[in-house]
């Protein structure tokens, strides 16, 4: 017997078979099936709040009278809630009246009330998160921006290159049949033209029928015999050769047309009023109606004139302005622009005319002047115009320009015996009269003009220039006492000015006894320093630096005893005066204040850099009289002797220095100097003896640390740095020095979970994040230093150091976009300014790359990656010149941080390189930004 199939086979029932499913229960999840969702899951495709769409509902069923009476408001406890009540309305069958409708009015004003107290508060917020969702998730158009601002940069070439796109059409779409066209007869042409019938098909029978083309008139135009369009095109080129012959030379046969004048002719002919012509007729008829209304009123006449000069009617324009100079011959205007209108013969003729009218304008006898074209002519009707109007002073001034020296110094006697009152004109003539009349000139013009300021000063020039110096600060305090009895305002920004101009005349006694007597005019005493310091600094970025040492010099004589008078006195002379001017203000500095360790080690550094080691040494003894146990001092002491190649005498200047100040730097410099001297042993003595004494100064466990690696110890080294991070738990050095040791012992893992420890102990550092993300980009593993970028922007997202890192970790095209971002969170940080100017680079934007490395040396000029990329920058696509400037510009900086800087410049075998030397090392090991 054959057995039964599969299919018919009793099977075992399912106990969950028929069982409502438990609470929470979602089919296939703990198989990993997420499953689908259709649209009755979720719903029809809008909000619920839209207004229904009704027109093509189903028709709603009449309810029954039983159901109506049925349909009562659900009362039951399940439907009640102890703030809004009942679900349904209990008042639903009461009738509506009025107080009900005035109710709901009430109500809906008071929502509309509310609605628009929130809706500058609702609207903003809108904005906000619109604004926030397009950074997320910027357009299209947006992300290719920086793309399409690039194709700017393509060349013709380039453009020509790029391939067609592929055609998507079929063959014989892409590949239509040439159209074919046959030239007709000109006896077709001249049938058409003779109005003969013409065969043709027609579309809609196929019978070939005859109809007339055309009716033939008897006249000019109506073809008499057969057309020749050959004979036509003859025809066209010869009278195109006599037009042309026209315009050539009868001899040689070479055209005459002027090729630039030519076009200029042409554009002469078209009206350059390019308006509706409506609108000239409108204000041409306006125009007339104020002429005829007030024919005395020279505006009107000008306007008109000006209409025609724009349309291109200058004759009638010509005519207008005439006509108005007939009517109004008093009016300068009218007579100026007739004048300006004419051909320049004709001008003249009109301004005769003018003169002869009114004889006493200036103005017309100026445009007279300026009409003649031989100085001779200028100056007969200026010296005409003068017997006219004497007491001109722009007459004057115009006769005299026309003048050589002796003839305008007799002008001038004249000029100023018309008008006295004038200033340039005294001021003038005395710059001409020798030295004996230039002084009574100066005298007569302070008697004719008590109040100006400018004779004086001239008067102290004078004087100064002819080497009376101890007549200028007598003038200059007659000056100021005379105009204040002469009820004139003393102004300090004035006189200040005045100053400034008499330095850059060369009159530097008179701008220091100005500066001298004006300096505390009308100030308050306990403003005097603040307001004098501000002064300075004015006249510095002026380049009145006379002016400034002026200012300085009298402040320190009011304040002696201020250090920091002192010191910015002293720094203005280190950038703007020479080495003797500021040996000798820092001798008057330390004599007023001893205290002033500064002021001591500038006047040491000063004598030192000019190679006058013995006077430093006997500044910086004088400076360990004045301070016994200075820490500066000391170090200053042992610097000069160690740069000096002077090393026992800086090491016995150390030992004093240990026994009788014992501070931390000391104890460090000891060890330094020892370790560069390659005394390792000594070296870590001292280091031992100091940790004793100062257990929590990081750098002493760091440059022990440094040490024993040195010697090839890297276990103690690790041991040491161990210590020292119980110690110094917030030292970040230490941590990433101890993290790059296990890098280097090759404990991945061991360097990952020390900085992450670091990171613990001092949260939001970016220093330690960058180190990490370093770690892991070193280690191959771009996407974990991708995450753990993201996730240090977030702990720190102002930190430069990490965002100058996040541009290059992008891909090319996203790095514009991430340099964007860093400059709106960090637009003065220098190390997001120098990672745009490599970012430049590599796009080999130079001009831009260079101003953008411009920027951050300025921003802070102590920054040396900057200074060593720009020169890189500069060697490889700059001249030798500005290599040189860049050169000079960091020397005199000196800058002392910067991440590739201080590899170079802290390394113990480069202790004695110059910032010349260390700026050269690290520009030649930079990689070139890609």
């Amino acid at each position: 017997m054959a057995a039964p199939p599969a299919a018919l086979v009793a099977k075992v029932k399912k106990h969950f078979i028929g069982i409502p499913a438990p609470l929470g229960y979602v089919a296939g999840v703990g198989r990993g099936a997420t499953g689908f969702t259709t649209r009755s899951d979720i719903g029809p495709a809008r909000d619920a709040n839209d207004v229904s769409d009704d027109r093509h509902a189903p028709p709603t069923k009449k309810k029954k009278k039983d159901e109506e009476e049925d349909d009562d408001e659900d009362l039951n406890d399940s439907n009640y809630d102890e703030f809004s009540g009942y679900g349904g309305s209990l008042f639903s069958k009461d009738p509506y009246d009025k107080d009900d409708e005035e109710a709901d009015m009430i109500y809906e004003e008071i929502d509309k009330r509310m609605d628009e107290k929130r809706k500058e508060y609702r609207e903003k917020r809108l904005k906000e998160e619109l604004e926030k969702y397009r950074q997320e998730r910027p357009k299209i158009q947006q992300q290719f921006s920086d793309l399409k601002r690039g194709l700017t940069m393509v060349s013709e070439d380039e453009w020509r290159n790029i391939p067609e796109v592929g055609d998507a059409r079929n063959r014989k779409q892409r590949n239509p049949r040439a159209e074919k066209f046959t030239p007709l007869p000109d006896t077709v042409l001249s049938r058409s033209l003779g109005g003969e019938s013409t065969s043709s098909i027609d579309s809609a029978s196929g019978i070939m029928s005859q109809y007339p083309h055309g009716t033939v008139t008897p006249g000019m135009l109506t073809p008499s015999g057969d057309l020749d369009l050959r004979k036509m095109g003859q025809a066209r080129n010869t009278l195109m050769n006599v037009k042309l012959n026209q315009v050539s030379d009868s001899v040689e046969g070479q055209t005459v047309v002027d090729p630039k004048g030519y076009l200029t002719d042409l554009h002469s002919m078209i009206p350059t009023y390019g308006g509706d012509i409506n609108d000239i007729k409108k204000a041409r008829l306006l125009l007339k109606s104020v002429r005829e209304t007030n024919p005395n009123h020279p505006p009107a006449w000008i306007a008109s004139a000006r209409l025609e000069e724009v349309t291109g009617k200058i004759q009638a324009a010509r005519n207008v302005i005439m006509k108005g100079c007939e009517d109004n011959p008093k009016s300068e205007d009218l007579w100026l622009e007739a004048a300006r209108l004419q051909p320049p013969e004709t001008a003249k003729a009109v301004i005769a005319q003018a003169v002869r009218h009114i004889p006493t304008s200036v103005r017309i006898w100026i445009k007279a002047a300026d009409l003649e074209s031989e100085t001779k002519g200028k100056r007969k009707v200026y010296r005409k115009a003068l017997e006219h109007i004497p007491n001109s002073v722009r007459l004057w001034k115009a006769a005299i320009e026309l003048e050589d020296p002796e003839d305008a110094r007799i002008l001038l006697s004249r000029a100023v015996e018309c008008c006295p009152t004038s200033v340039d004109l005294w001021l003038a003539l005395a710059r001409l009269e020798t030295y004996e009349n230039a002084r009574k000139v100066l005298n007569k013009a302070r008697e004719n003009i008590p109040t100006d300021r400018q004779i004086w000063t001239t008067a102290a020039k004078l004087e100064e220039a002819n080497g009376n110096i101890n007549m200028v600060e007598k003038i200059i305090d007659r000056a100021i006492s005379s105009l204040s009895a002469n009820g004139v305002e003393i102004n300090r920004e004035q006189w200040i000015k005045e100053a400034i101009e008499a330095e850059k005349c060369g009159s530097v006694k008179t701008c220091q006894a100005l500066i001298k007597a004006i300096i505390g005019y009308g100030i308050e005493d306990e403003d005097r320093k603040h307001t004098w310091m501000e002064d300075a600094d004015s006249c510095a970025s002026q380049l009145a630096y006379e002016c400034a040492r002026a200012i300085f010099s009298h402040s320190l004589a009011a304040f002696p005893s201020k250090k920091s008078i002192w010191l910015r006195a002293a720094y203005f002379e280190k950038n703007h005066g020479t080495r003797d001017s500021l040996e000798t203000l820092l001798q008057k500095a330390v004599a007023h204040c001893p205290k002033s360790e500064v002021l001591w080690l500038m006047g040491a550094k000063s004598k030192w850099l000019a190679g006058d080691v013995p006077a430093a040494r006997g500044i910086l003894s004088l400076a360990f009289q004045a301070n016994p146990n200075s820490e500066e001092i000391w170090l200053a002491a042992v610097k000069l002797e160690s740069e000096n190649s002077e090393f026992d005498r800086a090491r016995r200047l150390l030992s004093k220095a240990r026994a009788s100040a014992p501070t931390p730097r000391v104890m460090m410099k000891s060890a330094k100097l020892e370790w560069c001297l390659n005394n390792l042993d000594t070296a870590l003595q001292i280091l031992e003896e100091a940790l004793v004494k100062f257990p929590d100064y990081a750098k002493l466990w760091l440059m022990k640390g440094q040490i024993e690696e040195q010697q090839g110890d890297v276990d103690r080294a690790h041991e040491t740095f161990n210590s020292a991070l119980k110690k110094c738990p917030s030292s970040i050095p230490l941590w990433i020095w101890l993290a790059r040791l296990d890098e280097r012992r090759k404990m991945l893992t061991k360097a990952r979970s020390v900085l992450e420890k670091g990171r613990l102990k001092n949260p939001h550092n970016p220093e330690l994040w960058l180190e990490a993300i370093r770690i892991e980009f070193r280690a191959g593993m771009r996407d974990i230093a991708n995450t753990m970028m993201a996730k240090a922007l977030q702990e720190c997202p102002n930190a430069g150091i990490l965002w100058s890192e996040a541009i290059f970790l992008e891909a090319r095209p996203q790095r514009k976009t991430k340099s964007v971002d860093a400059l709106k969170k960090c637009e003065h940080d220098v190390n997001v300014l120098l990672a745009v100017s490599k970012l430049f680079w590599s796009e080999r934007k130079l001009q831009k790359c260079r101003e953008w490395f411009n920027r951050t040396v300025k921003i802070d000029p102590d920054f040396g990656d900057a200074w060593a990329y720009f020169y890189r920058f500069e060697v490889l696509h700059g001249t030798e010149e500005v290599q040189v400037d860049i050169k000079k510009r960091c020397i005199a900086a000196e800058p002392h941080h910067g991440e590739a800087w201080c590899i170079v410049s802290k390394n113990i075998d480069n202790w004695r390189l110059t910032t010349e030397n260390v700026l050269m090392l690290v520009a030649k090991d930079l990689p070139i930004p890609i």
